[in-house]
């Protein structure tokens, strides 16, 4: 590895656990920050629904801008943008405007979907060799990042007379010291433009796919009951009595569970094959769902985040690995970009219904809805077992 590229690894690295922690910030506090200003209880998720959503609408625009400027220039864009998402939110919660503290998060999935691209832009331009050893050091990022957010949570919590203002401000600092890197990164500039057989790929030759269509739907359902409980159990946790300080540890908790078993997980695709991993991940996701139904502890709840992280991990890695063999490399722009572009939609609407349905049944109706939709995945990548999936020849 180059002294240049080896140099861009760890400056990823860096700018990975201070970027990454911003959704951490916004999760612990969303549906608190709405509690506190006396939302409507159907809209207490409404702020992590917005981050969710934004995150989702700036995945093609991200993309779009990224090939036009170059990596770098992009990700500084972001980051003021991101500055700017800060101040809103904080500036909601002092004044007690929910309207202008939704702004703030729903700008700050525009960062989050510049954030999310790092550990593709890692590898470009580093030997196939490599590049593992690349991704596996972003994602001692996303650890850091896993511990900065909710600590951050913790340390500001009485920081400033308006509860929770702190956090934000936090976050703020965080996208400084994340841009203070992103400035020192090399960039290869703009994209080359595209072959045209590259943009002759068709949507609907990948949806006549099985192998495409079900690699997508167990990558959606991986991301989106995740997203969906890890929405509602802050709030449902101070509903039970729990502490703010609880709810952020748990979330800790559950993001490192996300993002630990990365690791192992390549290995264990290699041993056991993709699609028995990604079905163990929605299996993992099932038994989280049933370990919240035990109690309302903070063991019931912790557990169950933990557990629903390495789920997570498994079912929507698995599920990526199995999205990037249904295609051929002149389908990897549409196929990959409808797939995240399902992920996060699907994710918003999940992240708003769980405050819908937590509100409506509760915490243990929220969590009886996993298990059939995991079991439905289940059941349909049986039934394709027919179609098996395997790299589309080139």
């Amino acid at each position: 590895m180059s002294e240049t590229l080896g140099r861009n690894v760890n400056l990823y690295t860096a700018a990975q656990a201070l970027g990454a922690a911003t959704p951490p910030i916004i999760i612990s506090l969303g549906g608190l920050v709405s509690m506190s200003m006396g939302a409507p209880h159907e809209l207490m998720t409404l702020p992590v629904f917005l981050f969710n959503l934004g995150l989702a609408l700036s995945t093609l625009p991200a993309a779009f801008l990224m090939a036009k400027l170059g990596r770098k220039s992009a990700y500084i864009i972001a980051g003021f943008m991101a500055l700017i998402s800060a101040t809103l939110s904080a500036s909601g919660i002092i004044t007690q405007t929910f309207a202008l503290f939704c702004a703030g998060t729903l700008l700050a999935g525009y960062y989050a979907a510049h954030v999310q691209s790092f550990r593709f832009a890692v590898v470009e331009g580093l030997p196939k060799e490599v590049a593992p050893r690349a991704i596996s050091r972003v994602m001692i990022g996303g650890l850091i990042a896993a511990v900065i957010g909710p600590q951050v949570v913790v340390w500001t919590q009485d920081a400033m007379d308006a509860q929770y203002a702190g956090a934000f401000i936090g976050q703020a600092v965080l996208v400084l010291l994340g841009l203070a890197v992103i400035v020192q990164i090399r960039d290869s500039g703009p994209a080359p433009k595209k072959a045209k057989s590259e943009t002759d790929a068709r949507l609907g030759d990948l949806l006549r796919r099985p192998r495409y269509t079900i690699a997508v739907a167990a990558g959606v359902v991986s991301y989106a009951l995740m997203a969906f409980v890890m929405t509602a159990a802050p709030i449902a946790m101070v509903d039970h009595g729990h502490q703010v300080h609880h709810a952020a540890l748990g979330i800790q908790w559950h993001v490192l569970a996300m993002f630990a078993p990365s690791f192992f997980t390549g290995k264990l695709m290699v041993r056991f094959g993709k699609a028995r991993i990604t079905a163990l991940g929605l299996i993992l996701i099932a038994i989280a769902g049933l370990i919240a139904l035990q109690g309302l502890e903070l063991a019931h709840f912790w557990g169950s985040l933990i557990l629903l992280g390495v789920g997570w991990n498994f079912g929507f890695i698995g599920a990526t690995a199995l999205v990037a063999e249904a295609h051929t490399p002149e389908e990897k722009g549409l196929a990959q970009g409808f797939n995240d572009f399902m992920i996060f939609s699907t994710v918003a609407l999940g992240s708003f219904m769980a405050g819908v349905l937590l509100n409506a049944s509760g915490w243990y109706t929220l969590n009886l809805v996993v298990m059939p939709i995991c079991a439905l995945i289940l059941a349909v990548m049986l039934l394709l077992r027919r179609y098996p999936l395997q790299p589309v020849e080139v």
